[in-house]
This record gives C-alpha cells, sequence and structure tokens, in this order.
C-alpha cells in the first residue's frame, strides 16, 4: 500500500516534491522519483514519484518507481498482486530472472513479457498503477477491478504548455500549483443526491477519477480511457444444488482469504462480529498454523444509541473473539468529533460520511500493532446483504396497483410518518418513511430512491439561483441508468448488484475505507472482492443470495460450518458513529456556526431559509435528515479546508 503522484510537464521535478508531501500519509518507508528523457519538442518529461508503505520484500530492493530490467519500463505502484508468486514462477519459466521478492518486480516482468494491457488479465489483486514506456513514450494509467485503490487525473493548460497529472489522491494534484481548486456543479449535484459523486466525477472542477477496471493512455497530448475487464450477471449456471454452492463460497473464501494473509509485516482483521468479519477471522485462524488472530473492533457508547435503537455490535464481536481465541482489541467511540471532522474531511476530500468516522478510528488504533487488516467489507455487495434489497422485493408487490392511485397513497403515507424522533420505535419508522417515499415508482427509480438523500425537488428548493444556473439540467443518475441499462438481461436482484458495484461500492464504500486506512498509514484488504470470489457469486443464481426476507443466505450457510448459527443468523447493525447523538450534542454549535444565516448566505450556494429548515426539521424529529445536515456541515469544512485558502 503506497501513494502515486506524477506528471507530464516541462520541468516537472519542481513540482514533484509538493504533491509527494501531500500524500506523505500514505506511505512513510521511503520516497522516490524517477524522470524520463525528453517527450517532444516543447521539452515536457514524465516524471513518477513514489511514497512507500513496505509490505511486501521490506528491504531496500523494493524502492520505486522501479525500471525493468531492459529499462524500456518504469513503474509507480499502489497496491498488492496476490498471486504474484505464482506470476514470478511462470515468468522465470519463460527465461525472465528476478533480484527481489517484491510484486512489483513481477508485474515489471510482465509488462515486458505481454505488455502492459496483456498483463492485466493475470493480476489478482488491488491496484492503481502509472508505467511509463520510454520506448514508445506512452504513459498507461490502470485501476483495479472493483476500484479497491484511487487514481486521480487532470489535464492542464498553462503559460508553459499542457500538463498531464495524476495521484493517489485529488490534494497531490492540487500541490502541483499546475491545478486550481474550484467547485465543480455537476460533482457537488452528485454529492448532494448520494452523499458521494460517481466516477469519473468529483468535488473538484478539471479533477477526475478513473472509473474502476478501466485503463487510461497518454500519448502525443492525447488521452484515450477504456474498460478492462467487466463482471457479467447473465450467465447464471442452473443446476446445481444449495450444498454444492455452499462449498463452493466457502473453498473459494478459505482460498482467497490465504492469498491476501500474504505480507512481510504484522497482520490482523476487523471484527464486528458480524457474519462477513466473523468469517474471515475464523479463516484467518485456520489458514494461520496456529497463530493468535490480532482483531480490532469499534463499539458505541449505550448513550449515543437512543436515536438509533440498533443492538450493539460489541458483545457479538467479543464472543467471536473468545470463541477464535482471538488477540481482541476493542474501542468505544468517544472521539473530539468537532476537532476529528475538519481532520477528517482533509483526508476524504469531500463530505464526511458517518462510517468515516468509525473506520478512521478503528484503523487508528489498529495501526498501533499491525501494518495490514483484512475487512469484511464488499460482503453485502457480492451477496446481497442491504435491507434496501429486501426493500425491493417487498416494493414489488405494490406493482400491480396502477400508478395513479399508488403514487399519491405512499406520498401520504410518509408525510404522516415522523422521521428521528428517540424511542423504541425509531429505526422502524425511519425505514418505513424511506421505504414509502420511493415503494410506488418504477423498478429503476425505485432502488435509486432508497439511496437518495436529496432529491431532485429538494436540491431545487436549496439551490440559490446561481447555483441552479450552474447545475442546469444535469441529471444526477445517468451513470447509473447507464448501468442499468447494461445490465438489463440480468435478473432483478442481479442488476440492483451489478449497478451497486459501479457506483456505491466503489465511490462510497471502497473510497472511504482507503481514505481512512491510508489517513492512519494503514493497509486494509478486502477479500470478499477478490476477483475469484466476485466471478462465482455473479454465476450463482439469485435466489441462493436473497432467499425471502433472508439476506446473504448462501454466505450465511456456508458460514455454519465455521461458526455458531446464532451469530451467523443474528440480526447486524450497521457499521456507523452516532450521528443522530452528536448533532444534538457536541457537534450542535458547530452547526450553528458553519450553518448559520450568515456563513450560508456568505458561501453563496444554497437558500438560508432551506438550510435552517433542513436543519430544525432534524432537529425536532420531524424529519431524519441527519446524514444530510452532515453533509452540508462538512461540505462548507469541504469549502475552508481546499476553495478558501
Amino acid at each position: 500500500m503506497c501513494g502515486i503522484a506524477g506528471l507530464i510537464s516541462v520541468n516537472p521535478e519542481a513540482r514533484i516534491g509538493a504533491m509527494l508531501r501531500a500524500i506523505e500519509h500514505r506511505g512513510r518507508d521511503d520516497e522516490g522519483v524517477w524522470s524520463s528523457a525528453g517527450v517532444d519538442a516543447e521539452g515536457r518529461r514524465a516524471c513518477l514519484g513514489h511514497r512507500r508503505l513496505a509490505i511486501i520484500d521490506t528491504s531496500s530492493a523494493g524502492h520505486q518507481p522501479m525500471l525493468s530490467t531492459e529499462g524500456r519500463f518504469s513503474l509507480t505502484f499502489n497496491g498488492e498482486i496476490y498471486n504474484y508468486r505464482e506470476l514470478r514462477r511462470g515468468l522465470e519459466g519463460r527465461g525472465h530472472e528476478f533480484r527481489t521478492d517484491t510484486d512489483t518486480e513481477v508485474m515489471l516482468a510482465a509488462f515486458a513479457e505481454w505488455g502492459v494491457e496483456g498483463s492485466l488479465p493475470h493480476l489478482n489483486g488491488m491496484f492503481a498503477f502509472a508505467v511509463w514506456d520510454e520506448r514508445e513514450r506512452e504513459l498507461t494509467l490502470v485501476r483495479d477491478r472493483l476500484g479497491i485503490k484511487p487514481l486521480f487525473y487532470a489535464e492542464t493548460a498553462t503559460e508553459a504548455g499542457p500538463s498531464f497529472l495524476f495521484a493517489s489522491e485529488a490534494k497531490a494534484i492540487l500541490a502541483s500549483g499546475l491545478v486550481r481548486a474550484e467547485l465543480d456543479p455537476e460533482g457537488l449535484n452528485q454529492q448532494l443526491t448520494f452523499l458521494w459523486t460517481p466516477d469519473p466525477h468529483t468535488l473538484f472542477r478539471r479533477i477526475q477519477r478513473l472509473p474502476p477496471a478501466h485503463v487510461l493512455v497518454w500519448r502525443d497530448g492525447e488521452t484515450r480511457v477504456r474498460e478492462w475487464w467487466d463482471v457479467s450477471f447473465d450467465e447464471i449456471e442452473e443446476g446445481r444444488g444449495e450444498e454444492w454452492w455452499r462449498e463452493r463460497v466457502l473453498e473459494t473464501l478459505e482460498r482467497v482469504v490465504g492469498m491476501e494473509m500474504v505480507a512481510d509485516v504484522p497482520l490482523g482483521s476487523f471484527l464486528s462480529g458480524g457474519v462477513d468479519s466473523s468469517v474471515i477471522t475464523a479463516l484467518m485462524k485456520r489458514r494461520g498454523g496456529g497463530r493468535r488472530v490480532s482483531t480490532y473492533t469499534v463499539g458505541i457508547e449505550d448513550e449515543d444509541l437512543r436515536y438509533d435503537i440498533i443492538p450493539s455490535d460489541v458483545p457479538w464481536a467479543r464472543r467471536v473473539g473468545e470463541l477464535l481465541d482471538a488477540d481482541y482489541h476493542e474501542t468505544m467511540l468517544r472521539p473530539d468529533v468537532a476537532k476529528l471532522l475538519p481532520m477528517l474531511v482533509r483526508h476524504l476530500e469531500m463530505p464526511v460520511i458517518d462510517m468515516a468516522i468509525s473506520s478512521y478510528l478503528v484503523s487508528q488504533e489498529a495501526r498501533r500493532t499491525l501494518t495490514v487488516m483484512l475487512s469484511g467489507m464488499g460482503g453485502d455487495e457480492v451477496f446481497a446483504g442491504y435491507p434496501r434489497q429486501v426493500a425491493m422485493s417487498l416494493a414489488g408487490v405494490l406493482d400491480p396497483i396502477p400508478a395513479a392511485l399508488r403514487r399519491p397513497a405512499m406520498r401520504a403515507v410518509a408525510g404522516a410518518l415522523p422521521g428521528g424522533r428517540p424511542g423504541r420505535l425509531t429505526a422502524p419508522l425511519r425505514n418505513a418513511k424511506k421505504f414509502a417515499r420511493s415503494a410506488a415508482l418504477d423498478f429503476e427509480s425505485r432502488y435509486m430512491g432508497f439511496g437518495t438523500y436529496f432529491n431532485d425537488e429538494a436540491k431545487q428548493a436549496l439551490y440559490t439561483d446561481e447555483t441552479r444556473a450552474a447545475v442546469g439540467g444535469a441529471d444526477a443518475y445517468y451513470l447509473h441508468r447507464r448501468y442499468f441499462a447494461r445490465a438489463r438481461r440480468a435478473a432483478p436482484l442481479n442488476r440492483l448488484l451489478y449497478v451497486d458495484m459501479k457506483t456505491f461500492l466503489p465511490c462510497l464504500n471502497l473510497d472511504y475505507t482507503d481514505r481512512t486506512s491510508m489517513a492512519a498509514t494503514l493497509e486494509v484488504r478486502v477479500p470478499f472482492l477478490n476477483r475469484e470470489l466476485v466471478e462465482l457469486a455473479a454465476r450463482m443464481p439469485p435466489g441462493l443470495k436473497l432467499r425471502g426476507l433472508r439476506r446473504k443466505y448462501i454466505l450465511k450457510r456456508a458460514a455454519e460450518s465455521l461458526l455458531p448459527r446464532e451469530v451467523v443468523w443474528r440480526r447486524k447493525a450497521g457499521f456507523g458513529a452516532p450521528i443522530r447523538a452528536w448533532l444534538r450534542g457536541p457537534l450542535r454549535p458547530l452547526v450553528d456556526d458553519l450553518l448559520s444565516e450568515e456563513a450560508v448566505r456568505s458561501r453563496g450556494l444554497f437558500r438560508p431559509a432551506e438550510v435552517r429548515r433542513v436543519v430544525e426539521a432534524n432537529l425536532s424529529g420531524r424529519e431524519d435528515y441527519n446524514l444530510q445536515v452532515l453533509q452540508l456541515l462538512t461540505l462548507e469544512m469541504w469549502h475552508r479546508e481546499f476553495l478558501d485558502g
């Protein structure tokens, strides 16, 4: 796990140092810079930079950027190739010799053997990298299949001529001085809609994020972007029984966990007590040769749960830790959240989502003793573990009712339900209200509605005339619709999984996981998103993922051989922070300050009266606007961090 950066420009060495300093937290073990010969008549050169967090072959032999044996390829690489030893043996059989035990050198040999794009199908791992081909004078950027590792890029023109830049984080591109920080109206519109921006968009004008499984090639000042891998849900393997699939899931998951445990530094796992993290921990114990697994758990104080009324995960995590004889570590959330939020905004480069707070704090604790952690992230996306997927199935019962009757009836139900008052029925009422708002829509709009926070009507009420004009007629959902169209031949549940795998998973869950763990200089691996398991699940009949109201059915059946049934089938709480309690407590003065009428009017994006209405409706409990208020609050912090300086 590392940080990478680079540019093609005149005198690039004058800028690469600042770019690398901006991402120093991603790797404190080493720094390297490499520059090419002249690229064109204007004197531009390619310059690659690297910040290293040493995981495999921690010696100085792993220094990057690394050059291939014959000097043609130069590589700066972030991530891990889990099958690099298998690839190395195959390449040795083709005559390649190796001087290190790094996966980086194996990749360079693969490029020499098959070319950059010919090498990609051979790679099993998480990665974002840039490789310069000195012979062809060509730069290639690549991002892994699921988007586990991030990669940003920008093109700009100055008095010195055009430049191309890339980095693991947008702040490194800004640090170059070649790209000015400005708000992108389309990115803002998407951010407010989903709490995140779909790739390739960001909140920054002119800075884009390379989508997962895409290649960008720069040559002679021109860039081309194409997709190099996709998962298909169209070819379901029928005729195999439940027991066969249960065995395949367990066998594949055990193999990929073992594959992802390869490291030359201390390694452990996150443990929530839910089925995903518990299975990962159990398989680590099985593959660990008798060694105890170090686990880290984060919990929420009972007082802060009063607005959520969800069961605490901590007693279950303790039980699993005892059952597996883990080296168990537990942290209860007691942060100075008012001081923590600005720091997280700086690392996330966008407004803060509640899960990011918990993710950062548990990563910070784990880094005290470990360098690599395995996470259960991705189990919900691969095996259908989200309540909204059940809600889609339930809402389908209403489809035979004519829309002219269905929509006003559900709208009336939504308006009658309270949204955020404390009490035993808080969570059921909040979920019922969201269900009623979306259940009457068509299939695609219904699912997008379940993931919407400010809908088009709410945004129009929020925007000033100037913001409305800047956003124009932008459709926040156009990428979702494109992915729905791609998967139109798949079963309904698989269409939902495909859209989430292309949007929600990489752009929110994997993004905040990478940012918060790297803020603590910690590597996080996600075995549920290993290509072998993802491709297996894509061939699986959808009824084995969601069976009636039972989510992740086949995964839980597989887990029964590792864990007690009551652990496997228990009700699981979400991985988040107690935002509802904090907004009414330690964050309330900050809300009153940063979202005051004066502050909102001065920023010029939103109507102060509408911001105040949203804040007060949330505080009164009439509506559950907690995540919307947190977003508006930290969006103002984002402006102050990146634009006001």
